[in-house]
């Protein structure tokens, strides 16, 4: 996976004959005792030091991904818009920065339907962000919470379902990912001998989660199967030639997993 150009909100890579695209969408930031040890206790004063806090909290950047190839723009995940805090919003602006129009996406899937991922469908202003999309999917088992989203609800008729192991297109396929929501899903990209894992949401707090992949998060839905999908996972990225891209990894978000010690070791592309 070799890094082609990048800008302030954006990174571009080529994965084989398809080009990824980075956005930044922008950041959240969060208290510390969001991050659970086993057993569901939040960190107090025991927080190691290796998890890196601004202004003493958790700084989490909010990634987009965009797969480009096979005549399609697939975007994972859309970011949050005007939704949420006013650090984020930002996928607009690394669009245009990476030169792609909005109107060229034509696919967009979503992880899961936290608002940090699919609130970006509706631009700032109430229009439709991505004017021209012909495809808005959505994992099945959470079509129900997307329709409850009332912001959205220009695009309640349009989601269609999916579930594991279903084809974007023929370089990228669905890969169950639950617990952390419960239809939480990754989407596996290859070509040309390499693969990259689209994870969403399966780390949060990369200065710790990879060496203490235990560690939950408070707004996991399931935290024992967020617990046991993010070991699969980090197993599942530690195969060579394969790359990860996650939603909360600091931008761009894409790396490679190894094993290290008693977890694992995150580089980045």
């Amino acid at each position: 996976m070799q890094r082609i150009r990048s800008g302030t909100n954006f990174v571009s890579y080529a994965l084989g004959a398809l080009t990824i695209v980075a956005l930044r969408d922008g950041h959240v930031d969060m208290p510390p005792s969001r991050l659970r040890q086993p057993g569901d206790r939040p960190f107090g004063a025991d927080l190691p030091e290796e998890v890196r806090l601004v202004d003493g909290r958790l700084r989490l950047s909010v990634n987009a991904f965009l797969i480009i190839g096979e005549g399609r723009h697939i975007l994972i995940d859309t970011g949050a818009a005007n939704a949420w805090e006013p650090s984020m919003g930002l996928l607009p602006e690394a669009l245009a920065e990476a030169g792609v129009a909005r109107e060229a996406i034509d696919t967009v899937a979503v992880t899961h339907t936290h608002l940090d991922h699919v609130a970006g469908l509706v631009a700032a202003d109430g229009s439709d962000a991505f004017p021209k999309l012909r495809h808005l999917y959505v994992p099945q088992e959470e079509r129900a919470l997307f329709r409850r989203d009332a912001r959205l609800a220009r695009c309640h008729a349009r989601c269609e379902g999916f579930g594991d192991g279903f084809a974007l297109s023929d370089s990228v396929a669905a890969v169950a990912a639950h617990g952390h929501e419960v239809g939480h899903t990754a989407f596996e990209v290859a070509s040309g001998g390499e693969a990259l894992l689209i994870w969403g949401d399966v780390v949060h707090v990369p200065s710790i989660q990879f060496a203490q992949p235990e560690l939950t998060w408070e707004y996991d839905d399931d935290q024992a199967a967020a617990r046991a999908t993010r070991l699969r996972m980090l197993e599942r990225a530690a195969r060579p030639g394969v790359f990860v891209a996650g939603a909360h990894l600091d931008f761009p978000g894409v790396g490679s997993v190894t094993r290290g010690g008693e977890g694992y070791d995150f580089a980045p592309a």
